[in-house]
């Protein structure tokens, strides 16, 4: 039986869930590892990691028949965090390996950075925050997180995204639309300012 107010972290087969778990775990917050539809039914807060392909994930989304309880997740209006992967397909397309159709929640697109910029884009880079997402309450502006990312989002709707990078031009690095956060760089990974977002979502699901 799953706690109803439980955060529950997707297994897809691939990402890095066991990192993610132990951040909300350092952070006071229970969250648990699952591909069940009806604990994800049951989730107060879901979160969708990824390091894999586009069309992997895509693809084993729909193999775990995860992708319609993701929907219904966001639909009820229950906080939903995406981490880089995670992020880029609640997008409608990517690029990756030839056009893939993603989640298609938010209208953009999935673009791989261009030449001759050196990918992935890895390491400590700092965000410029364009709108009051409550996961960044209250982090600073120009504070440094941590990336793996050779692609990036285009939103339609700018008005969606939170926070932007730098990497030879400026992208997308967090959205946040009504109950839906996502970044491009790996909070869990990103020391006591990527676990303070963790604390906040967690919060956000009590």
């Amino acid at each position: 039986m799953y706690n109803r107010l439980m955060i529950i972290i997707i297994d897809y087969g691939m990402g890095n869930v066991r990192s993610v778990q132990k951040g909300f775990e350092k952070v006071g917050f229970q969250a648990q590892v699952s591909r069940d539809p009806a604990a994800i039914h049951q989730a107060s807060g879901l979160v969708l990691p990824g390091v894999v392909a586009f069309k992997d994930c895509m693809r084993l989304l729909d193999e775990y028949k995860l992708i319609a309880p993701i929907i219904a997740h966001i639909n009820a209006e229950k906080p939903f965090l995406g981490i880089c992967l995670g992020l880029q397909v609640l997008f409608s397309e990517s690029e990756e390996f030839g056009l893939q159709k993603g989640l298609d929640i938010l209208k953009g697109r999935v673009v791989r950075f261009p030449g001759p910029l050196k990918v992935p884009h890895m390491g400590w880079n700092s965000i410029s925050i364009k709108k009051p997402a409550p996961l960044l309450s209250p982090i600073e502006d120009e504070s440094y997180l941590y990336f793996v990312h050779s692609y990036y989002v285009i939103p339609e709707d700018e008005n969606i995204i939170a926070a932007t990078t730098q990497y030879g031009l400026e992208f997308t690095s967090m959205i946040w639309h009504h109950n839906i956060f996502a970044t491009q760089f790996h909070p869990e990974k990103s020391q006591s300012i990527g676990l303070s977002m963790l604390r906040r979502f967690g919060e956000l699901t009590a």
